[in-house]
């Protein structure tokens, strides 16, 4: 362990390493608060800059752009609900409440402290334990990771336990979406009427955009409520917002919430195909479940946060562990990371951490490094976000939709997918006013498509066997947690009745 921190040091701190770290986390950061462009995609786009580089520096400068991007996604998410990456998503949920009450310096550095320790966590644990935690993903097969999907699915109870029936709804809306396009299995158009640009199935960013962004900016177009930076914690006036670092009496008070969230995140991103987007919707579900104060959650407290960005982050991490140790990335980032590395004449496999440690130094030193870094970096990005804080609404509305338009659009270069934007935009303002559940809608499209794959391919390999699928030890056990999560918030007021008629 301490060879291998000292070689990955011994990389990074070489001079023009560090620069190409540092130009890669601000890139990263940048990238990752641009409303539509997805970590995948900004390690898409810093990848030319890579073909030059020596592969275990490329390796290097390719991980500080996927961990700097996860981490400005917060930021976008916190000031404008509007989530830089789709792994962003949970932190609105009390991040933007925060920011509204004129807190969202505070806000944001709670975003930062979560998402350095997220980082550093899975770091330690991806040097540490690559090779085990590898073997163990190997375990996972179709049936498995149908139950792991699934096992995000039933978050769905816990997103708004007072309007249970109308959040499950939502999430069976986002299911039907996710079933649009090409048939996974047997290649047939669905449910797209004819429509060409549905056979690619319907894009979760600007669905996501238009939940979350367009709908934020109709709202506030019919009620107006500017958010009031005077009250921030630096005493600064509207539009001089800055971020402020959380004391460490504060940061101790969620240590519990930010250590449980990192190991989530890192396990949860070890998982071929799983992410940070599944790792921070389930990491938020499972402090809902276990917080002291369940109620307080989605009102704006420094613990949704941290559990959001504790875990999207861990799971950058957790995602380098089978691509290092077997060669199978663990989700489209680290296979674009894979793809430069091939490019390269880099063997990637089992081989590659004891015939060349190198590799696995440079990750692990560029992620120390860069979750370091992005926090210096993140601060002044959110600084010059926060200067259109003080922009009328008459203004900033038209500018953020402008935003929106545009990294929809650049998606895919296709103008249906703005269409798709405005429709989802629509529609998220229709349920916020008939108390659906827009970030639940969001899951199950996310969620959608990885379970019905598997399952199918499940059911294919055991010749349609049910039994055989739901009886695996690993399968059986997380189903029984989801059978737990979906029915608990259903049984438990015959809990609390039958405690209060005892007494």
């Amino acid at each position: 362990m301490f060879d291998l921190l000292l070689t990955g040091l011994q990389i990074v701190f070489t001079p023009s390493t560090f620069f190409l770290l540092v130009a890669g986390t601000v890139l990263g950061v940048i990238f990752g608060a641009m409303p539509g462009v997805s970590a995948s995609m900004a390690v898409a786009l810093a990848l030319p800059f890579a073909y030059a580089m020596n592969p275990v520096i490329a390796i290097a400068f390719l991980v500080s752009v996927y961990c700097a991007s996860i981490t400005g996604g917060g930021i976008t998410a916190i000031l404008f609900r509007i989530p830089g990456t789709p792994s962003s998503a949970p932190t609105t949920f009390d991040g933007y409440p925060m920011a509204q009450r004129g807190e969202a310096g505070k806000a944001l550095g709670f975003s930062l402290i979560a998402s350095a320790v997220g980082g550093l966590v899975a770091a330690f644990a991806m040097a540490l334990v690559s090779p085990q935690l590898a073997t163990v993903a190997l375990k996972f097969g179709p049936s498995e990771l149908f139950a792991v999907s699934f096992l995000g699915l039933s978050v769905l109870s816990c997103l708004d336990s007072d309007n249970i029936v109308k959040t499950l709804i939502s999430g069976l809306l986002g299911l039907l979406l996710a079933c649009v396009g090409m048939d996974p299995m047997l290649g047939i158009a669905r449910f797209t009427w004819g429509n060409s640009t549905l056979l690619s199935g319907i894009e979760m960013i600007p669905v996501m955009i238009g939940l979350f962004a367009v709908t934020e900016v109709l709202k506030q177009t019919v009620k107006p409520k500017k958010i009031d930076t005077e009250k921030d914690a630096t005493g600064s006036g509207a539009g001089k917002m800055k971020t402020v670092l959380p004391s460490m009496k504060e940061v101790w008070a969620t240590k519990f919430t930010m250590i449980r969230s990192s190991v989530i995140g890192t396990v949860v991103g070890i998982l071929p195909g799983a992410g940070a987007t599944i790792a921070s919707f389930l990491s938020y579900a499972i402090e809902k479940k276990v917080s002291k104060h369940p109620e307080k959650l989605g009102t704006g407290i420094p613990d949704g946060i941290v559990a959001s960005e504790a875990a999207n982050n861990a799971a950058t991490g957790g995602s380098m562990v089978p691509l290092l140790s077997l060669g199978i990335p663990g989700g489209n980032a680290a296979a674009i990371m894979m793809t430069a590395l091939v490019i390269k004449g880099v063997q990637i496999g089992p081989m590659l951490v004891k015939t060349q440690p190198e590799y696995l130094a440079s990750v692990f030193g560029s992620m120390l490094v860069t979750n370091i870094i992005m926090v210096i970096v993140a601060m002044a990005v959110a600084k010059v976000f926060a200067k259109i804080l003080s922009v009328p609404y008459s203004i900033l509305g038209p500018v953020i939709i402008m935003m929106a338009a545009i990294g929809a659009y650049a998606l895919n270069n296709n103008t249906g997918d703005v269409a798709l934007m405005a429709g989802a935009g629509i529609i998220g303002y229709m349920f916020v006013k008939l108390g659906y559940n827009s970030a639940a809608l969001v899951l199950g499209l996310v969620l959608g498509q990885m379970c019905e794959s598997n399952f199918r391919r499940a059911y294919t390999l055991t010749n349609g066997s049910l039994t055989q699928i739901f009886t695996k030890p690993i399968t059986a056990v997380i189903m029984i947690c989801c059978i737990v999560m979906l029915v608990y918030p259903f049984i438990k007021p015959l809990f609390i009745k039958n405690k209060a008629e005892g007494k």
